[in-house]
């Protein structure tokens, strides 16, 4: 890759990093961090010499080279596993996730997951995220969780959907199958600490969410520590007679870390097949019927979607907007239950 040339402007930051970034083009991808590993490797020169400190104080007028390099390669090994790929572009790909593959490698996963997926998908392809090739992942859906996610190609392009994600404009819409269903009247919701109802029958959950005081393995709701959290729930349909499973749509404000399971656990809606959050409630035969009952009991896994993801592109703005069906395990679940439910 070519040494790139920057001048400082008048009227520059007093740093010479932040001076550096805001001179760079955007097609460059220069982040503050990515400039202070360039530093800290030698290969940012002004024109005293190789520059030692981002903090030192910049001055108009000077040019300063930077060597950029090739993308380092990452020690994640490209494997050549099928993608359904939605959209793909120079700069980003939208993938349609299947229920059990994990999105990023980790020490119980360093193989099979979708970043080793993509790695082996975009060969060639990457130009480079933070100074390495490899895939940039924004955001993330759990390991059980089906449905749509994006991933950058570029630097430039990993920074423009890691602010839309920060600032919440990214729009995520999911699917759930879940205990028990959302009634304004309920005086049990409607008692709940951060449980409010908006118009439309839409529940809305504003709380707290951080890591569970004795499972590090869980997320908890508080109201005292931890990241806000809100998410919006609407009940689509409900099942049995009386009613005692629903399909539900989330819509996230915000993104955190098992956010709707945690939140609608803490309302008594625990989703079907969720082990962790589910609760011990029980799919009641004599309210789905035995068939439905027994199909509910026996998901096995929590039956979440993301169906819905839009954003603006981060090159382009044009706004991007994709929908992705139910999988055939839930389809096949909310058949059953419509099924047995009276009505339907």
């Amino acid at each position: 890759m070519p040494d790139l040339f920057l001048t400082i402007p008048d009227d520059p930051p007093d740093r010479v990093d932040k001076a550096l970034a805001q001179a760079a083009p955007d097609d460059a991808a220069l982040s503050r961090s990515r400039l202070a590993r360039l530093i800290a490797e030698g290969a940012v020169h002004g024109p005293a010499g190789p520059v030692r400190d981002g903090k030192a104080r910049a001055t108009a007028g000077e040019t300063y080279r930077i060597a950029l390099g090739d993308p380092a390669p990452v020690e994640t090994l490209p494997e050549a596993i099928p993608l359904a790929v939605v959209y793909e572009d120079d700069e980003l790909i939208v993938i349609d996730k299947p229920a059990g593959m994990v999105v990023h490698p980790a020490p119980g996963s360093p193989s099979g997951t979708l970043v080793n997926a993509l790695l082996a998908h975009c060969a060639g392809s990457l130009s480079g995220i933070g100074g390495e090739a490899r895939p940039g992942i924004v955001h993330r859906i759990d390991k059980d969780t089906s449905g749509l996610l994006v991933a950058a190609k570029s630097d430039r392009a990993h920074q423009g959907l890691a602010r839309q994600f920060a600032d919440h404009s990214a729009a995520r819409r999911y699917l759930a199958l879940a205990h028990g269903t959302i009634d304004p009247a309920d005086p049990r919701l409607r008692g709940l600490p951060g449980v409010a109802f908006e118009p439309g029958g839409v529940l809305r959950i504003t709380t707290k969410l951080g890591r569970h005081p004795t499972d590090r393995q869980r997320q908890a709701v508080s109201f005292e520590r931890g990241r806000h959290a809100v998410t919006r729930a609407r009940m689509l349909e409900r099942f049995g007679a009386p009613p005692s499973a629903m399909l539900v749509e989330c819509r996230l404000e915000t993104g955190r870390t098992h956010q709707i399971r945690v939140h609608l656990g803490h309302c008594g809606l625990g989703l079907v097949g969720d082990p962790t959050y589910g609760g011990a409630r029980r799919a009641s035969g004599r309210a789905l019927g035995p068939d439905a009952a027994a199909a509910v009991q026996a998901f096995p896994r929590q039956a979440l979607h993301a169906a819905q993801l839009g954003f603006a592109h981060p090159v382009t703005g044009i706004w991007l907007d994709f929908e992705s069906p139910l999988p055939q395990d839930m389809a096949a679940l909310l058949q059953i239950l419509r099924s047995g439910t009276p009505g339907n």
